[in-house]
Formats: C-alpha cells, sequence, structure tokens
C-alpha cells in the first residue's frame, strides 16, 4: 500500500496533462479560421415564461455541458452559460444526483474538484473542507443556498442540516470563490445552491419506493401541474418520508423522518415570480470518533469488538438518560436537569419560506429580488469524544478515584445498569453525552436592479440584508463510562471502605469530571443584522466577457452569554459524580460587535470558439465573525482571503474539460485549543496552491470515463510562536504550527468513474463503477496526527424500462474499505496511545435498491 500515493499521483497528472495535450490538438484541428463571438444564453431572459426558464436551465443537460445556463455566482438577468462564466462552477441535474449515491448532503459536494467532505459521522454535521480554505472543523466557508437564497445567514454547525436530497431539487449548482464574495451572504469560500423543480403545463411527477442493505425503507414523490387552463400560474408538491436502522445501527432508528416541499409559480408580462415552502422534520444519528487500533503512523485496522465501519457507541441501553445540571438545597435532594433520547440524533425541525421575482424589461433595465424566511429548531443530541483512549475498567476506576482524591483503601464495585457485575478487565471507554439546542429565525432579502448602460455593458446595483437570532443551550459537561465496544452498556461504580459508600457514577454511568470548565454549561441568545451593497459590472467586447464588482458589508451582532460556577449539586460528599459540576448562575456578559469589511471581484473570460474557452480571476473576500467568536476573542479579527486562479474549458462530441489553478492566501484566521490548564487562543494564515480539473471522455458511442480531482500544496503561515500540547510520552511540548500542511485536507483526491449505456428494445440499461483516492491528511495543526490515504469503489446499474419505470441498484464503499476522516478532536498534537487511537472512519458497504415510477 506504500506506493499508492506516488502511483496515484502519477495517474492524476498524466490524465490531466494528456487531456490539455489532446484538447489542444483538436481544438487546432477544428475549422474555425475565423473567432465567433459568444452567443447569449437561449431562452434564459427574466422575461421568459416560466417553462422557457425551466428549459433553458434544462438545456444541454448531459453529463458536462457548457451550454448549460447557470444562475448562480453571476448578476446576468435569466443567467449565463457555462463556457462564458469567468469562475468555477460545477452542476449536477437531479439525475447525477441519484447515480452519484451520496451517503449525505455534504457527500454530493465532492463532485466540485477540491472539495473534501467528512460524511463519516451520518446525514448530517459533516465537516466540509475547501481547498485552500482552512477551517479545521465544520463548514464555514460552504453556504448553502435554496434557490438562491442562504438558508442562515450566518455560517453555524447545523447549516448543512437543514438540507435533504429528494425529488424536489432541479439540480445544483456549486461555485467556488470568484464571484461568491460578491452576492448573498459574500461567502468567500464555496457555494451550493440547490434550485427546486417547478410544475409545468403538462402534469407530471414519479413516485419512487427504495429498500437498503442497513435497514432502510423510503417513499419519494414529487407532482407538478398547472393551476387551470391558459392561467400562467403552476404548482408543484413533493418530498420523502425515510425510517433506516443505519450502517451503524444503535439498536434504534438511527434515521427517522422526512420533508415536504411546495411550489407555486406564475408568468408575467415581463418575467415571473415563485413562491416556495419547505417544511424539514427529521432526526438523524450522529457518530463520533471510536476507537481503532493505530500500530504505525497512517495505518489502521478493526478495534476488539468495535468496527470502525458499523461500530456505534449508540444502544437501547444507553439510549435514555437524565442528566443532573442544576444544584439544589437541603440534605437528600435532587438536582434538576434535563431528560434526553440519543434517538433525536443530530437533525432539524425547521419551517423554511422563499419568493423569487425576476422581470426583465425591454428597456434595459432588469430587476431580481429573493426574499427568504427560516425558523425552527437545530437541536443535537449525541455522544461526543473525550479524547480519553480505552483502558481497562480497573485502571479507569482507579484513575477516576485518584483524580477526585479519594482515599487510596478503598474497594470499587462495579456493575452495569441491569444491576448485572461488570468484568473489571474489560476495556471500557469515557464518552460525553450532549444535549445541544438551537432555537433559530431568520429573514434575509436580495435585491438587484441591473442597467444595460450601452450593447454590451450592463451595470447591477444590489443590496444584501438579513435579520436574524438564535437562542443556543449546551448540555455538555457529563460523562458516561461505558464498555468499549458496539452498542455498548454503561458502567455504574461504587466505592467503599466498609462505612462510606463513595458514588463515583450515578446510577446511569453519568458522572463530572474533577475538573470542570465553563463551556460545560452553556446558555446564550443573540440576534445580528447584515446589510451589504454592491455593484456589479459585466462588460462584453467581442469575444472577450469582462465582469468586476465591489461590496461594503457591515455585521451588527449584540446578546448575552449566561456566566457559570462550579461546584456540589447536592452538598452530599459520597456523591461524588457530582461535586464538580458546572452549571448557570444568575448572571451575564453581553457582548457585541459592529465591524464591516469591503470584498471585490475581477474577472475576464475569453471565448476561443463556441466550444473553448480561458478565464483569469483575481478577488479579496472576507469572513467576519459569528457571536461565539466575539464570546471567545472579544475583539476577533477579520478573516481576510485573497485568491489569484486561470482556468480552461473545452468540449467537443468526444470531451469536456473544465481544468482550473488557483493561489490562496488567508490571514487573521482564529482558532481556539481547550487543554486542562485552559482555553488558548490562536490567530494564523494559511498560504495554498493547486488544480482542480473535472474531465469526462466518450471515446466511443455510449462509454465514457469521468475524472475529477485536485491537487493542492498548502500551509500555515503568520504564526511566530510556538503552540502548547502535551506529547505522547505525557510530556508537555510546544511546536510551531507555520510551515505544516493544512491540517484535514489531502494534497490528492480524484474520483475516476467509467460508464455505459446499453439501448434496448424496451429502454435501456445503464452502468458504472467509481474509484475514489484520498491522499495524506493529518488530524492536527501540527501534523501529529497522521490520518493515512485510502480508497473505496461505489457502483451503480440503472435500468429505464418503457416510458413510465426506473429501477436502479446502487452500493457504497463495497469492499468495506477503512478510511479515516477525522481523528482524535479533543487532542491537539499527538493521540495515539498503546497502538489505539479515537478516529472516524467512512461507513461500511451499503447497498439500496429503488423502483419508481414517472408519469
Amino acid at each position: 500500500m506504500k506506493g499508492w500515493k506516488k502511483i496515484d499521483k502519477r495517474v492524476l497528472t498524466a490524465a490531466i496533462s494528456a487531456v490539455l495535450m489532446t484538447s489542444a490538438l483538436h481544438a487546432q484541428d477544428a475549422q474555425t479560421p475565423t473567432p465567433v463571438p459568444q452567443s447569449p444564453a437561449p431562452k434564459a431572459q427574466n422575461n421568459a415564461s416560466v417553462e422557457q426558464r425551466q428549459q433553458a436551465a434544462s438545456a444541454g443537460k448531459t453529463v458536462q455541458s457548457l451550454d448549460q445556463v447557470v444562475v448562480t455566482g453571476n448578476s446576468t438577468a435569466g443567467g449565463i452559460r457555462k463556457i462564458d462564466a469567468s469562475y468555477s462552477i460545477t452542476t449536477a441535474t437531479l439525475q447525477q444526483i441519484k447515480e452519484l449515491n451520496p451517503v449525505s448532503v455534504a457527500d454530493l459536494l465532492k463532485i466540485s474538484p477540491g472539495v473534501y467532505p467528512e460524511s463519516s459521522g451520518g446525514q448530517t454535521g459533516a465537516n466540509i473542507e475547501v481547498a485552500g480554505f482552512p477551517s479545521d472543523s465544520g463548514a464555514p466557508f460552504v453556504t448553502m443556498q435554496l434557490n438562491g437564497s442562504p438558508l442562515f445567514p450566518k455560517w453555524d454547525y447545523f447549516t448543512d442540516a437543514m438540507v435533504r436530497l429528494d425529488d424536489t431539487i432541479d439540480r445544483l449548482e456549486a461555485v467556488q470563490g470568484g464571484t461568491s464574495v460578491l452576492y448573498g451572504n459574500g461567502q468567500p469560500g464555496m457555494i451550493a445552491n440547490f434550485i427546486l423543480r417547478e410544475g409545468s403545463s403538462k402534469p407530471s411527477g414519479d413516485i419512487g419506493v427504495t429498500l437498503g442493505s442497513e435497514g432502510m425503507y423510503r417513499i419519494d414523490g414529487f407532482y407538478g401541474f398547472p393551476l387551470g387552463k391558459d392561467s400562467g400560474w403552476y404548482g408543484s408538491i413533493g418530498g420523502f418520508w425515510r425510517k433506516s436502522d443505519g450502517v451503524r445501527d444503535p439498536q434504534f432508528a438511527a434515521d427517522k423522518g422526512g420533508q415536504l416541499t411546495a411550489t407555486l409559480s406564475h408568468d408575467l408580462d415581463h418575467g415571473s415570480i415563485m413562491f416556495f415552502a419547505r417544511v424539514l422534520k427529521d432526526k438523524n444519528q450522529w457518530v463520533t470518533d471510536t476507537p481503532i487500533l493505530n500500530p504505525s503512523a497512517g495505518q489502521f485496522s478493526a478495534y476488539p469488538n468495535f468496527s470502525p465501519l458499523t461500530g456505534t457507541f449508540g444502544s437501547n441501553a444507553d439510549r435514555r438518560m437524565f442528566l443532573q445540571l442544576d444544584p439544589c438545597n437541603g440534605a437528600g435532594c435532587s438536582p434538576t436537569g434535563q431528560n434526553i433520547d440519543m434517538a433525536n440524533g443530530q437533525g432539524g425541525n425547521v419551517r423554511m419560506f422563499g419568493a423569487n421575482l425576476d422581470l426583465d424589461w425591454d428597456n434595459g433595465w432588469s430587476l431580481s429580488d429573493k426574499l427568504f424566511f427560516t425558523v425552527g429548531d437545530m437541536d443535537t443530541t449525541a455522544f461526543y469524544s473525550t479524547g480519553a483512549n480505552p483502558d481497562t475498567l480497573a485502571n479507569t476506576i482507579a484513575g477516576m478515584a485518584s483524580s477526585f482524591g479519594l482515599p487510596s483503601n478503598l474497594t470499587a464495585n462495579a456493575t452495569y445498569t441491569n444491576g448485572k457485575p461488570a468484568n473489571m478487565n474489560q476495556n471500557v471507554t469515557i464518552q460525553n453525552p450532549e444535549y445541544i439546542h438551537k432555537s433559530i429565525n431568520s429573514v434575509s432579502n436580495e435585491f438587484r436592479l441591473s442597467k444595460e448602460l450601452f450593447e454590451g455593458n450592463t451595470l447591477t446595483f444590489g443590496n444584501y440584508t438579513a435579520v436574524y437570532s438564535e437562542h443556543h443551550t449546551e448540555e455538555d459537561g457529563l460523562n458516561m463510562l461505558m464498555q468499549a465496544q458496539n452498542n455498548p452498556s454503561p458502567i455504574v461504580v461504587n466505592m467503599t471502605d466498609g462505612v462510606n459508600n463513595y458514588a463515583l457514577t450515578d446510577k446511569q454511568g453519568l458522572f463530572w469530571n474533577s475538573q470542570p470548565q465553563p463551556w460545560m454549561a452553556f446558555n446564550e441568545s443573540w440576534h445580528a443584522t447584515t446589510w451589504a451593497f454592491y455593484l456589479a459590472d459585466v462588460w462584453n467586447v467581442g469575444n472577450w466577457r469582462f465582469d468586476g464588482g465591489m461590496r461594503i458589508q457591515h455585521d451588527d451582532i449584540g446578546g448575552w452569554f449566561q456566566n457559570t460556577a462550579s461546584g456540589d449539586l447536592d452538598n452530599n460528599p459520597y456523591t461524588v459524580y457530582n461535586n464538580n459540576a458546572e452549571y448557570l448562575i444568575d448572571s451575564k456578559q453581553h457582548p457585541s460587535s459592529s465591524r464591516s469589511a469591503p470584498s471585490w471581484t475581477l474577472g475576464a473570460n475569453y471565448t476561443f470558439n463556441d466550444h473553448m474557452s480561458a478565464y483569469a480571476r483575481v478577488n479579496d473576500g472576507v469572513f467576519l465573525p459569528g457571536f461565539d467568536d466575539v464570546v471567545n476573542l472579544d475583539h476577533p479579527p477579520i478573516e481576510k482571503i485573497h485568491n489569484m486562479e486561470v482556468g480552461f474549458k473545452y468540449q467537443s462530441p468526444w470531451i469536456f474539460a473544465d481544468v482550473s489553478a488557483y493561489r490562496r492566501l488567508f490571514h487573521g484566521i482564529p482558532y481556539s485549543i481547550d487543554l486542562p490548564t485552559g482555553q488558548i487562543n490562536l490567530v494564523y494564515g494559511s498560504v495554498t496552491k493547486g488544480v482542480n480539473a473535472a474531465v469526462t471522455v466518450k471515446p466511443f458511442e455510449n462509454f465514457s470515463v469521468a475524472l475529477s480531482g485536485n491537487y493542492m500544496d498548502g500551509h500555515y503561515s503568520d504564526y511566530e510562536g510556538c503552540v502548547p500540547y502535551v506529547a505522547q510520552d505525557g510530556s508537555q511540548q510546544c511546536g510551531a504550527i507555520s510551515g505544516k500542511q493544512i491540517d484535514r485536507q489531502p494534497k490528492v483526491q480524484y474520483r475516476l468513474t467509467p460508464g455505459y449505456l446499453i439501448p434496448t428494445s424496451w429502454g435501456s440499461l445503464k452502468f458504472w463503477l467509481t474509484y475514489e483516492y484520498v491522499g495524506t491528511r493529518y488530524g492536527d495543526q501540527l501534523n501529529q496526527q497522521p490520518l493515512g490515504h485510502y480508497y473505496d469503489f461505489s457502483a451503480g446499474a440503472m435500468a429505464n424500462i418503457g416510458k413510465n419505470w426506473v429501477v436502479s441498484l446502487r452500493g457504497t464503499n463495497l469492499t468495506n474499505e477503512i478510511g479515516i476522516t477525522e481523528g482524535n478532536a479533543r487532542l491537539f498534537g499527538f493521540a495515539s496511545g498503546g497502538g489505539v487511537i479515537l478516529a472516524r472512519s467512512i461507513e461500511g458497504r451499503e447497498v439500496n435498491l429503488q423502483v419508481k415510477y414517472q408519469f
């Protein structure tokens, strides 16, 4: 396996070079002696009807097409063709999404070269890395949009959990960098815009049933229809419901719920208006790091009784619990707290509503307005890692007793929660059950007014305004002692000297550790207003298309953060498990922030002919701090991103190529480290260069090979000091992060997919196989946690039977490869001890079968 890295780098380099060389040769042979001026996007004007807009967006929807109209990342009325776009954009139709068979919404985003989603924690809550955008956790540099509006104006850990894939999605448009700094919430990283299907004059729809090898049952449906004859009104409704045990079966439903989406569209004299609404109510198991054997750097294998592919800490034995949180008074009193159910997982109970107005008059004026509302709850109930590797029960009890300062002459009694005695020699782990509640509200509006100043030149004035709030509580402090195995049982521990009984855990196996921290009890409420104004200009001169723009954004954030104290919850020294609790007290801080920052972009695209173009772009973007940044750092820096890129696009009947190269500079990245001695806050930067490529070759009829991948060379910068950490031998060390590879991001990753279509007398058959390779990464900024590299295989087959029936068989990770996506996220520095590490692998094999009827 040591040769995989070198071989795969060479394969990727050779494939890209071959594509570019053959593209150039074919371009020279093409009979285009004179340049062909770029043509406008057909049927893409704002004054087109609803049906014409859908037809324009659907035009040329092959595996890849430079003629496809895209609306994301530009201010042109009705959108522009991909060949005319001077920025990186990747699209996927509903059919292509089905064939990709992503394990989650985040997993789908890897179709955009340079994006690496860690879709190993379940359906939601993924870390999503964009090459050259250092984020360490979550997805701060990815904005999820619905019909062009951000689902929530400010990034939070729940934003990817607000999206589900179903048959109401028409397509995905994913834009990296470039023009995205101007529009919406000004995301400098990637915009993932999910565009909804609409109704049409001809009633049509589909209904599908899916069965999965993980015990999944799912039903999908969509119906689009006209509202009256020749009324110009169209409606649609659709959604899904499913229940699944999960590849990592927690002994209860891992995924349960669904969503319902409706649209209402109307033709106007000079454009159209669309209303849409979505209700999401879904629960998904979230999986934390699990014990994995790590005998040497980058090498991993299964831990005894805990498969890295199918194992989970969830079980019926630890599903329900009561968390003691608040102190009480009086002898024998019972602290109050919170009942939680792990089956609630991470999901959403959210309502969304939007309205899009597009107008294009004949006098050169056009107008666009996008209004969006969100309200609901985004909660998480899940186990999180404490960072402590498994040990024997006897050693763990001894360590707990010592940390609590108990007498040395005590005898331990350990039982499971059913009363049966626990084996003192078995390996156990300490996990952190957390309940996180986030109640969110937001309203946003983006208004654009464009005027053609003279032939070929259009100026756009825009405003984005958002008012939003969040009430955020977390119960993070309690730990649970449990077996270090799949579907474990909690362990209850009491110690005695023959006279006094010391309860190290409560009857559920829960306890507060001996060093409570302020973050273990958390309650805040904040509100914010974001406004931004921008000017964008597009100038078409022959085969050239120049565009540029400037934006000024201002954020006002305010709210309160409740203070905490630590102590005994019940004034009983023998209930050791709650003697060192962290709890909320009746006082608050009131942090606030008022910050402004500019962004700008400038790009040029040259169309050689109707199937080849090249572009160059430079832009500065910003990432303004959120409320928690203000709480932790008081006056956090504004992250500033400078991006430079060039790209080349080519299409012919036998090949499609979209290749870009970039250099990205970051400044002012804040990061907080929680150590036993307290929290340390860092501010640093990064420098990255790389290449992204998406290539599809069709060497003969009905056969295609698609390659999508990237090479990234990025490292940290701008931090002169050293960062303290605990070394593997337990000593205190201090290391430099400048010059280290950006954590979590692979230098090389790619996906290779050959596919073959077989026409038949009754329809068609299509087969495809995908080989995915993800190169070496590190789990921390010091590069002390090498995560190795991995590969996996997925495959699919689809039969179109007549005009109405579609049968699909799809599978992921068919060979059950272990692929580590995350190291010990709770530790900074070394994390492997005794040949064991807490880490998270991609899920094991999953196969599903869908039968769909289209009408």
